[in-house]
């Protein structure tokens, strides 16, 4: 861990080409690091490896950038091979062109913060080794994805609905998760605490079951690097049939930490799957600061995972917003009815045609809007079961 000594911000338009923040502040920056003896500066802001570079070179210590540090959190956190194997592509593929300012530093501070996951022995190795290390780690996880691959087929193969819960790290996730389905889910008040997809299933109400995934947490401005190692594991989002967004309700910038996630879901593919926010922690908040934050999301379900208060109230907007699985019919379109036919093609899947003597027969997969407006001509019904969990 770290311990900060020193807070130092700089507001400018643009950032220095060459060392990011302007001269009169590195100056403060560097006379604040020799004043109280700090081992490293670290910037909310990713580096140009030249600014890496130069700023360690005028300050004459480690310096880290927001990406270094989030790549470096998500090494502590990783528990299985994918995971692990995931972060490390993402580290090398950041570090490696700026491996000659990294070994400086690391040469000078040996270990620490920052300097996880593939570490000093990685960076002391020449480029091509790193990019051979690289081209392996994207194999095994693509081997890793494919077994994952069969498991979600599996599961969307039996007709069970998949939820994920989605969410700024540290939003209480895994506590929520736990709270709905007793999965005894690792939950920790740490950032990205969860990195590796735990799958349970859920009872909603009137009867029905889904899955449901508690997956890593987002933040804002997160590394793009990170976003393509972790790609295969955030298509367990991508794949949802409804994102259950948790945010922390009393948080002071949790307008800006929805915005992050939605952001987020959005780059990666899943911006336009139905979404239920859930406002956790409110427990915390005084009733005007509840009346406040219910003002500014007035969809959203009040919520606290720790005491269970809300849990009805969500797990009931849950199955409301959960689409309702395709419908197997049989439909018998009278001749001249071609805009029904186009309706079929437009809206839902199509299986199969064949004319009849009193029209065609049409076999096709449709939602609950589309059955309404075609349910004159079904013949037959059939609703997939859900099985196999």
């Amino acid at each position: 861990g770290a311990e900060p000594v020193s807070r130092i911000v700089q507001t400018r338009s643009d950032p220095d080409p060459a060392t990011f923040v302007g001269k009169g502040k590195l100056e403060e920056i560097h006379r604040a690091v020799h004043s109280t003896g700090a081992d490293a500066v670290i910037l909310d802001d990713e580096l140009t490896p030249g600014q890496l570079r130069n700023l360690e070179g005028r300050l004459g210590t480690k310096v880290i950038d927001r990406t270094a540090l989030i790549l470096d959190i998500f090494a502590l956190h990783a528990r299985s091979r994918e995971g692990k194997a995931q972060v490390e592509l993402a580290q090398l593929n950041y570090l490696l062109p700026r491996l000659r300012g990294w070994g400086e530093a690391m040469s000078r501070l040996g270990g620490g913060i920052g300097t996880r996951g593939p570490g000093e022995t990685k960076l002391e190795v020449d480029r091509q080794h790193i990019k051979r290390r690289i081209s392996k780690l994207r194999r095994d996880i693509k081997d890793l994805a494919r077994t994952r691959d069969v498991k979600r087929a599996r599961r969307e193969g039996s007709g069970v609905q998949q939820i994920a819960i989605a969410g700024y790290t540290n939003a209480g996730k895994s506590t929520l998760m736990n709270a709905l389905t007793e999965a005894g889910v690792l939950v920790a008040d740490q950032l990205f605490a969860t990195l590796d997809p735990t799958i349970r299933r859920i009872a909603l109400p009137g009867g029905r079951h889904a899955t449901i995934s508690d997956t890593v947490g987002f933040v804002g401005k997160l590394p793009h690097d990170l976003i393509e190692a972790f790609r295969s594991t955030l298509e367990e989002v991508t794949r949802a049939d409804l994102v259950l967004h948790v945010a922390d309700g009393s948080s002071p910038e949790v307008v800006q930490q929805v915005d992050a996630v939605r952001g987020v879901l959005g780059e990666i593919g899943a911006g336009a799957i139905p979404e239920v926010l859930a406002l956790n922690k409110v427990d915390r908040l005084s009733e005007m600061d509840r009346e406040r934050t219910a003002r500014r999301f007035p969809d959203a379900v009040a919520i606290s995972a720790l005491s269970g208060e809300g849990r009805e109230a969500l797990l009931e907007r849950v199955a409301l917003e959960l689409p309702r699985p395709p419908v197997e019919v049989t439909l018998l379109v009278p001749y001249g009815r071609d805009e029904v036919i186009a309706l079929l093609y437009r809206d839902a899947e199509v299986l199969e045609t064949e004319p009849g003597t009193d029209g065609t027969l049409v076999r096709a997969r449709v939602g609950d809007r589309e059955l309404a407006a075609v349910g004159d001509y079904v013949v037959a019904t059939r609703r997939r079961r859900a099985s196999g969990l």
